[in-house]
This record gives C-alpha cells, structure tokens and sequence, in this order.
C-alpha cells in the first residue's frame, strides 16, 4: 500500500514538472515570437536579403525589438521582409529610419538592424515600408581582396623585373647605375660645367676692369642702389 502511494506521488511530481517545463517553453517560444506583447507590422524591400531567415530578430540601438515575421518574393531582383515589431519601441523609431541586414557576431545567424531615424520626424506606423540600405556582401569584399592582392602581385612582378634590368646594365638607368664609363662620362660633364662658371664668373671679372665696359658696370651698379 506505502509502495503504491509513492509511486503515485512520483507519477504525480513527474507529471508536474513536465506541464511546467511544457508551459515555460510555450511562454518563452511565444515571448521570442512576439506572441504575448502588443506588436505593429513593418516592412522593407531588399534586393539581396543574404541569407534572412524567419524568425530572425529584428535589432534597435542594440536591443532585439522584434523579429522577422514573413519573407515574399516581390520580382526577380527584390524580397520584402515583413517584421512584427515591439509597440514599446514604436516611439522610438522615426519615419526617415533605415533597416539594413547584418549579422549576429561574425559568424552569427544573419538579423536586420534599423538604424534611428532624425528627431522631430514622425513615428513609423502600422504596415509601413521602411527605408532599407544594402550590406556590402561577403562575396564582394573577398572579390575586392582578390583583386587588390593580383595588382599588387602585378607590381612586385613589375618592380622585380626593372631592377633586374638595372642590375644588368640595361636601359638608361641601368646603364647610368651599372656602365663604369657613363658614370665617369657624367661626372666628366659636370666637371665641365663647374669649369665653365668659373670661366665665366673670370670672364665678367675681367670685363668689369675693362675700361671701355666701366660705364656700363657703373650704370649697372647704380641701378641696383637706386632700386633698393
């Protein structure tokens, strides 16, 4: 009899805890799905939605305000995303807000974030179209990233084969750097030059003693007083 009515009583708790465990799971499931709060519909139209799954939460000012309620094929090219909203968070979201598609962490499941609107404005209403931004895909950075390494690999490749050249005499520079005699032909040339000033500078000594240049470099040097 004493085995009998413990068993019950097990039965009794076993089944207990399960009817709990059962409803704390429906209240949760419907907290996430926005069953048991006071929601309003809105809606946006995105090209690419990368991934958006329903029940994806919708994100404001970091906070999960929402989730995604219906996904439907527009055209070829666009997708609109239906998303039941937090009434609480109405107040707080403008008619010039934004909603763009991101990501829960980096690997994370993918979300849609709305981006507050100006002050002042007026606030989203019930089955309103939101203003959307398209993300800038994963594909198109990796394809970007490809692109910048081949040109920078096209460069080395430049860079590596014009100082091969100069290493081997080739071209101006190469030769400029490499062939002894051009070096000693390029500094035999500006030996010249320095000679030549200095032949001239002894030239205009000279013809400043000349008496016939005198008055001429006296006009001059007066000139030069005077225009000070």
């Amino acid at each position: 009899m004493q085995k009998t009515t413990g068993n019950k009583m097990k039965l009794g708790i076993f089944v207990t805890l399960s009817i709990s465990l059962f409803i704390l799971g429906i209240y949760l499931i419907g907290q996430r799905q926005q069953l048991f709060s006071s929601t309003f519909q809105i809606s946006g139209i995105f090209k690419d939605i990368s991934g958006l799954q329903v029940g994806n939460n919708v994100r404001f000012s970091g906070i999960n305000v929402g989730i995604i309620d219906n996904i439907k094929q527009i055209t070829d090219t666009t997708v609109q995303v239906d998303m039941l909203i937090d009434e609480n968070a109405r107040k707080f979201m403008k008619k010039n807000a934004k909603a763009i598609i991101g990501s829960d962490g980096l690997m994370g499941n993918k979300l849609i974030l709305i981006i507050p609107g100006a002050y002042g404005k007026a606030e989203l209403a019930d089955n309103d179209f939101i203003e959307t931004t398209q993300p800038v895909s994963m594909d198109d950075i990796l394809i970007k990233i490809k692109i910048a390494s081949d040109n920078a690999a096209n460069i080395t490749e430049n860079i590596s084969a014009i100082t091969q050249n100069i290493r081997e005499g080739k071209g101006t520079i190469g030769k400029l750097f490499m062939d002894s005699t051009m070096g000693e032909n390029v500094d035999q040339a500006l030996i010249n030059i320095k000679q030549g000033a200095g032949g001239f500078k002894q030239n205009m000594t000279a013809a400043s003693h000349n008496f016939l240049l005198k008055g001429y470099f006296k006009n001059k040097e007066k000139n030069k007083k005077s225009e000070k």
